[in-house]
């Protein structure tokens, strides 16, 4: 799946409530699913770190759409490796 596609996904499967949310309900939401990512990598197998890491994109996916941030305009800022010293691998 596109970044692009997933984005408008999210937003029409959540936009609604996501807006009734707001920027900071959903952030604290995404900092909630970043605690439980955090206890997968570290305790748990690999089936329940998809489902967190996906939860964790959703949220961030979320986030990006309430404050109007297009995530593929933005992924293109690591397009040619690092943003800093353009080096892959990194050089700084």
């Amino acid at each position: 799946m596109e970044i692009a596609d997933l984005q408008r996904t999210i937003r029409a499967t959540y936009g609604a409530r996501d807006r009734d949310r707001g920027v900071e309900g959903s952030f604290a939401w995404f900092v909630e699913e970043v605690g439980e990512l955090s206890r997968a990598i570290h305790r748990q197998g690999h089936e329940e770190r998809m489902a967190e890491f996906s939860d964790v994109l959703a949220w961030l996916v979320t986030l990006a759409d309430l404050t109007d941030v297009d995530l593929a305009e933005a992924a293109q800022r690591y397009a040619a490796g690092c943003p800093k010293c353009a080096g892959v691998p990194c050089t700084c």
